[in-house]
């Protein structure tokens, strides 16, 4: 009797099922109800020789029973169950959950990630996410609907759209698509060793807290990413029919079993159909035969064909969960077709958890993302892989840099990471009373030259727990002259320290996170537990930007292979006249300079500049030079001077209008002005104010 579900649990279920009383059934085996009772509440075991009279009154066979992995007798109808209006008159015309994030596929990937990398099962192997991306049309779609019970929804469907809300107005695209393109979206989120949606249906636990409650995030572990209980709205939200199938291989068994527990929910505004009102949800199941929920559909353990029919199918029975979002679209816009939403989704998942797709030598990485695209059956873009070093080389190289132990304390070449300790003391929350100490955290701040690709750099990356990408911010004091670079804080668990203070940290940056997970903050939730913790905050950004000046202001060297030295980003500009009537503000400086020596030996650039705000348009000249080790450095001509974004090229003049920002041109070098190879010596760029009178 050791095996699968336990009996009482199992025997009450079957005789509700099978709409038996304790008492009938008793008197069915020639028992009384107590002993029946008895076996329902625990405290007491069939003897084997009931076995097979119990079976043949369940009409089901011994090992049904001995097992307890299935339930007996025919399976119950799946139906859609909609929540009545309530009593006291009060209406919901939406779900507030999924308005606290913006409905975009960018924001989906990074909510979902999160939560499973905060349910990641076994700790040496990485979460492994999946997003599918499939259109359904002609009898594909006709299919999905029929296994959907579409025709059971419509008249929801069509009152819930009348509503003049926000969410109605959704609706009513939603609808309108489904019917005149006869095609629908459909967006998978798989993910494999995780948790699963464990738990009983209504008590507490991981499938309660996603399938039927708000705000309820069920998270007990100290390393987890979210906290609100709100990240799983955005599956929701990114749905314009706003309803979500699931389906989940469970880390532990309920009811015997653990896998296949399938259920769908639907969030609609009130309304009305057929003279009853409903509040809002619904949900997709069978009926729970437990008096107290009557007409309540709870999840079921469907067969293969089930979840092949639903589009929940997954691959083998490693734990985690599939979610399907029904008729998904991008609120952010711009994403139209199936292989732009694959870029979207891509790159958010690049952008937010590059670090924790990092793996060391000796390290396998936290996450392993991929998207792939479909239409009906067919593949329309192959399943591909996030790789963190295709999209940010130089972050993935710095934190690998720091998994393997081979950072440096000064950098001395273009491949090397230099790593600095940022103290942070994190203080004492006020439960732990007057007079308690501080904890003293060491973060670590990653630094390493930019990448000629980064489109963004010289930034600091701060990140905590799971490795996801909380904030970046630009840092102050740097002065001019620095070379591009990239920097990443790791804070709290993202040190690889679990000692005391790297929990006290966690826990005060979760504390100072919003929903969103975004940025460090004086949040609501932080001020209330912490004192004085604005100032922590302002204390950390001063000692992250104090550690960055120890490594970048010794200078960092960037090799090339097209010479000894690669370019550098150098600023001389004349100031403006004293007297010309208006207000200093700051001088143009340059980003980045990116190279090549051609064919023909002349150097090829690519330059970026930041131009200051002011009311009359700039009037600029680059310079070029060669970099030598003493003497004056020789000036270069230009054979050719390009505006590239922002500027026009007048006579040799960049001419840039008051309101841009950032300009970018191009140049090549005359050979004939070279004094020696150009593979022989670096080059560097002058910007200077052009003189008065010049174009």
């Amino acid at each position: 009797m050791e095996d699968g579900e336990d009996f009482g649990a199992w025997l009450g279920r079957q005789l509700r099922r099978n709409d038996l009383s304790q008492a009938e059934f008793g008197k069915r085996l020639g028992l009384t109800r107590a002993a029946v009772s008895a076996w329902v509440t625990g405290r007491a075991q069939p003897r084997a020789e009931l076995m097979p009279r119990i079976a043949e009154i369940l009409r089901t066979d011994v090992a049904t029973v001995v097992d307890r992995d299935t339930d007996a007798g025919s399976a119950q109808p799946i139906t859609w169950h909609h929540r009545l209006a309530h009593r006291d008159g009060g209406r919901e015309y939406g779900n507030a959950a999924a308005f606290a994030f913006e409905a975009s596929l960018a924001v989906l990937a990074r909510e979902a990630v999160q939560n499973s990398l905060d349910e990641r099962l076994d700790p040496t192997r990485p979460v492994r996410v999946r997003f599918t991306l499939q259109e359904l049309t002609g009898e594909t779609l006709s299919t999905f609907l029929a296994a959907l019970k579409w025709n059971e929804l419509k008249p929801h469907y069509e009152a819930a759209a009348e509503s003049r809300q926000k969410v109605g107005r959704i609706l009513t695209e939603g609808l309108r698509a489904l019917r005149e393109e006869s095609s629908l979206l459909l967006l998978r989120v798989d993910d494999y060793n995780a948790a699963g949606l464990t738990g009983p249906e209504y008590g507490d636990g991981r499938f309660a807290a996603v399938v039927r409650r708000q705000l309820d995030s069920h998270k007990r572990n100290d390393r987890a990413g979210g906290s609100f209980g709100l990240g799983k709205a955005t599956l929701w939200a990114a749905s314009r029919l706003g309803l979500v199938l699931i389906n989940s291989t469970l880390s532990e068994n309920h009811e015997g079993r653990t896998a296949r527990r399938v259920i769908g929910r639907l969030d609609l505004p009130w309304r009305e159909v057929e003279g009853i009102a409903y509040a809002g949800p619904a949900w997709l199941g069978e009926p729970d035969t437990e008096k107290e929920r009557e007409s309540v559909s709870r999840s079921w353990w469907a067969d293969e064909r089930d979840v092949a029919a639903l589009r929940l199918d997954r691959d083998g029975d490693d734990p985690g969960t599939s979610f399907l979002v029904v008729g998904a679209h991008d609120a952010a816009g711009g994403s139209d077709t199936l292989e732009d939403m694959h870029q979207v989704l891509s790159a958010a998942l690049a952008d937010n958890f590059w670090a924790a797709m990092t793996s060391g030598g000796s390290t396998p990485p936290m996450l392993e993302a991929s998207v792939r695209a479909l239409r009906n059956e067919e593949t329309l873009v192959a399943e591909r892989r996030v790789d963190p070093h295709d999209h940010h080389p130089a972050l993935a190289r710095a934190f690998r840099a720091h998994l393997d132990g081979e950072t440096v304390a000064e950098l001395t070449a273009a491949d090397q990471v230099a790593a600095a300790e940022v103290r942070f003391d994190v203080p004492a929350p006020r439960s732990a009373g007057r007079g308690a100490a501080p904890a003293a955290h060491r973060a670590v701040l990653l630094v390493t030259p930019a990448s000629d690709t980064d489109e963004e750099h010289s930034r600091i990356v701060c990140m905590r727990g799971t490795r996801m990408t909380v904030t970046t911010r630009r840092p102050r004091g740097l002065g001019l002259g620095i070379d591009p670079f990239q920097a990443v804080l790791l804070a709290g668990f993202a040190t690889g320290d679990d000692g005391p203070e790297a929990r006290a940290a966690e826990a005060f940056l979760r504390a100072a996170e919003p929903p969103e997970h975004d940025r460090w903050g004086a949040t609501e939730e932080l001020t209330a537990l912490y004192p004085n913790a604005p100032r922590r905050l302002t204390d950390l950004n001063t000692r992250m930007d104090t550690a960055l000046r120890g490594v970048v202001g010794r200078g960092v060297a960037r090799g090339d292979a097209l010479g000894p030295e690669v370019l550098r980003s150098m600023l001389r500009l004349d100031a403006p006249a004293v007297g010309a009537g208006r207000r200093m503000q700051g001088y143009p400086v340059v980003d980045r300079v990116v190279g090549r020596v051609d064919a023909a030996g002349a150097w090829t650039l690519d330059v970026t500049v930041s131009v200051p705000r002011r009311d009359d348009p700039w009037r600029l000249v680059p310079v070029a030079k060669f970099d030598v080790r003493s003497g004056s450095r020789p000036t270069l001509q230009w054979a050719e001077l390009t505006g590239k974004e922002n500027c026009a090229v007048v006579d040799g003049t960049l001419v840039v209008a008051p309101d841009v920002r950032t300009v970018r041109f191009g140049g090549v070098t005359e050979v004939g002005s070279h004094p020696v190879s150009a593979t022989m010596a670096g080059v560097v760029v002058d910007i200077q104010q052009a003189r008065e009178g010049s174009a």
